[in-house]
């Protein structure tokens, strides 16, 4: 079951997706993307693990790459969150090119050994705003992203204001 999570900035996006996986039995791997930058990053970081660390996740700190990781058998996987995979993987010193299809494998990838994967995910390029040029292509890569994994998921959800609103599937249990 693959279940995409999706919603404006601070709108309760992470904490939906987490409850998602609040009854899952088995091992549960929390997939952190954010790559941290200065010591106020790594703090929030430490601070989010150990809140985790009571619900049951184990953290895997994957920048970019996602389709490296080996996942136990039977396990639920939180990937948290495609904003930042798609800006580390197109700003990333070591490749060259940024495709979204090197993203979506990936996230493919962990969905077949994953008994249940629940993304997070941002909503871009609503405001109407001129970016420069950089910016505008994150946004486009984003937004493909995001349209590619709305199609394969299960369940859509987008959180406005921390209410879950179904827009494919269901919500699920």
């Amino acid at each position: 079951m693959t279940t995409l999570v999706t919603g404006g900035s601070k709108c309760g996006k992470s904490s939906f997706a987490e409850r998602i996986l609040d009854g899952f039995c088995e091992k549960k791997v929390y997939i952190a993307t954010m790559q941290p930058f200065g010591e106020e990053a790594f703090e929030a970081i430490d601070r989010h693990r150990k809140m985790r660390g009571q619900k049951g996740f184990e953290t895997v700190e994957k920048y970019t790459d996602i389709g490296e990781i080996s996942l136990p058998v039977n396990c639920a996987v939180l990937l948290e969150c495609v904003g930042n995979l798609c800006a580390n993987e197109m700003f990333s010193e070591t490749e060259i090119c940024y495709h979204a299809d090197k993203i979506i494998s990936g996230i493919k990838r962990l969905s077949e050994f994953a008994v249940e994967l629940v993304i997070v995910t941002n909503q871009v390029g609503s405001d109407g705003i001129d970016y420069a040029e950089g910016t505008a292509e994150y946004i486009r890569l984003l937004g493909e992203v995001n349209r590619r994994i709305a199609e394969f998921a299960d369940n859509v959800i987008e959180c406005v204001y921390g209410v879950p609103i179904v827009l494919k599937g269901e919500i699920p249990c």
